[in-house]
């Protein structure tokens, strides 16, 4: 496949993972993408010698990584004459590691970006070949923001290609000592904990839209959040996840460690999501009710 004067020798994407409640190994997007576009597909489930001389078959003169996940070693690397690049969302060498975009919208900063780099051994570590920002209004979620980035990768990937190709693009080493990290995210993070402040909790929700998605316990019942602002309003004599009541315009009411956070959009588990107006009609005994674990 040919474009912007380049050819797609192959696609390498993660092998056939298991999905729904059937349990049933499925391929990736980008894996059904390749078959779409007859591209040359490999997804092996390591990189081993036999997944180096797939690789090498393809007679590639670079490597192109975008969220694949795993570190490619000295042997793969070898593989291609221009050696490999890497695009990663945010503004490296702050948030190396996994989950950038999450983690921009969890410390809510109202600028992060997207960085293209050299490959190297340590994750994330490689010189700077290409780097934009992009600026944040505080409502994006990681869905939201991650289709941003992708899009912001396709514009950007056809001039560093040039530059690589014709040894123009010049790379910049990364500054070791302001590197930032951030962590695989895990199912149970999107617990929230009431007694934390309205804006983290929003900035919580949002982060973990579509996974792991944030939760609390009403009664036996796990609750999703799916869609929520905290409000500059004062604290009621309240406890931390106490249901205040509702805004017509805002939705549910909910007291915080630190501020109110009205909640437009929910969900039980097993059930549909709901707006709140709709909701609160289906839910018994939900106002003034008392959610989290303590409850």
């Amino acid at each position: 496949m040919s474009g912007e004067g380049f050819t797609l020798a192959g696609l390498l994407t993660k092998a056939d993972t298991p999905k729904g409640r059937s349990g049933k190994p499925e391929p990736t997007d980008c894996a059904l993408a390749a078959a779409a576009h007859s591209i040359p597909l490999l997804k092996p489930e390591k990189l081993d010698s036999v997944a180096r001389e797939q690789a090498a078959a393809l007679n590639a003169d670079l490597l192109v990584s975008f969220a694949y996940g795993k570190i490619f070693g000295p042997q793969f690397l070898a593989l291609f004459p221009l050696g490999g690049i890497n695009i990663h969302p945010s503004l490296l060498p702050k948030y190396r590691g996994a989950a950038p975009i999450p983690a921009a919208i969890l410390n809510r900063e109202t600028v992060t970006g997207i960085t293209i780099q050299q490959l190297a051994a340590e994750m994330d570590s490689g010189d700077i070949l290409i780097q934009e920002t992009v600026p944040l209004s505080g409502r994006e979620t990681a869905a939201g923001l991650s289709d941003i980035m992708a899009k912001k990768a396709a514009q950007l990937l056809p001039a560093a290609l040039r530059g690589i190709a014709a040894g123009t693009l010049r790379a910049t080493p990364q500054d070791r000592a302001a590197a930032t990290y951030c962590s695989l995210i895990k199912k149970e993070d999107g617990l929230i904990d009431w007694g934390r402040s309205a804006a983290e909790i929003d900035a919580q929700i949002r982060a973990f839209d579509p996974w792991p998605l944030s939760w609390t316990a009403h009664g036996e019942l796990q609750l999703f959040m799916l869609k929520a602002e905290a409000l500059k309003a004062n604290n009621a004599p309240a406890l931390p996840g106490q249901v205040l009541g509702k805004d017509k315009e805002k939705g549910i009411l909910i007291q915080t460690g630190d501020g109110i956070l009205a909640v437009s959009e929910l969900q039980y588990r097993t059930k549909k999501a709901l707006n709140w107006k709709d909701f609160i009609n289906g839910a018994r005994n939900f106002m003034d009710a008392k959610l989290g674990s303590n409850n």
